[in-house]
């Protein structure tokens, strides 16, 4: 197991199915890279998940562990392929049909953070994104199968609850319904990577807790929902984006005065998607 990879907070006794991620928190931003980027220590910030891991990091008191990045969205993106390389950053990799996420510059090494701008002022080599993706992409992952393989066998099923944060601009430009915005994304992929009532109950969860929630636009989930969200086979998973501005300043990337109060709110979320979870999830047979 790499420390520098992920970490997971495990609870006194397992006993909810849910499993809680948070795969773009990291802050490690080391000394090398640091060097390497043309951002300053702000900039290089602003794809981050900045606090999510802290927002969520009650799940545990509730029976569920939580699992964390350590390093940073801009250094590696846990939340792609591995074979989403850019050719536009990284040498010797051959340009070929490639998705909007990697032609943007947001693959599974990116090459901008928000808003476009560079991290680098040239290309990487190959066997630098190979080291990165060997020592950080593949622990976290490995550690993520395990925690699901570890609910699925004890409870027969496994809820993975994706924890991401979006950008207030984000939101400010989402189409408003009856005049709301929202404040809270869920992504299933459509329905795709969680069951129907399983959706149903994260939702009510974060309604109940007083918050405006829309569904899969414009954020539907990409490659975790994509590669675990299995309800056929038992295995569902649900990303969450939440805004920004509901506990931090953007600007400064640093906890607003409404933090502590809103993170006692996410537990709330947290406490009642467990009890749902442990509720309707009988164990499996032995």
């Amino acid at each position: 197991m790499s420390k520098r990879a992920y970490s997971v907070i495990s609870p006194v006794e397992l006993t909810s199915p849910v499993v809680f991620a948070s795969p773009h928190s990291g802050s490690d931003y080391d000394s090398a890279f640091l060097q390497a980027t043309i951002l300053d220590r702000r900039q290089i910030r602003s794809s981050e998940d900045a606090f999510v891991d802290q927002l969520f990091a009650d799940a545990p008191r509730f029976g569920a562990p939580l699992l964390t990045a350590v390093k940073p969205r801009a250094y590696l993106d846990l939340n792609r392929a591995t074979e989403e390389l850019d050719p536009a950053l990284i040498e010797g990799v051959l340009r070929r049909g490639q998705n909007p996420r990697v032609a943007s510059g947001l693959g599974v090494i990116p090459r901008v953070v928000a808003n476009g701008r560079a991290i680098y002022r040239g290309k990487l080599p190959r066997q630098e994104a190979d080291r990165r993706i060997a020592q950080i992409w593949h622990p976290y992952h490995t550690a993520l199968q395990g925690l699901l393989r570890q609910a699925h066998g004890k409870f027969g099923q496994a809820i993975l609850i994706d924890c991401h944060s979006m950008p207030h601009e984000a939101v400010t430009t989402m189409p408003a319904r009856k005049g709301v915005t929202p404040e809270v994304v869920l992504g299933d992929r459509f329905g795709s990577s969680a069951g129907a009532e399983i959706m149903d109950r994260v939702e009510a969860a974060f309604v109940a807790a007083g918050l405006r929630v829309v569904r899969n636009a414009p954020f539907a989930g990409a490659y975790i929902t994509q590669t675990y969200g299995r309800p056929s086979r038992g295995q569902h998973a649900v990303q969450v984006e939440i805004d920004r501005s509901l506990y931090m300043d953007e600007a400064s990337v640093r906890p607003n005065a409404d933090f502590t109060a809103f993170k006692l709110l996410i537990g709330q979320v947290i406490a009642e998607i467990n009890q749902f979870a442990q509720d309707e999830m009988p164990l499996a047979a032995e």
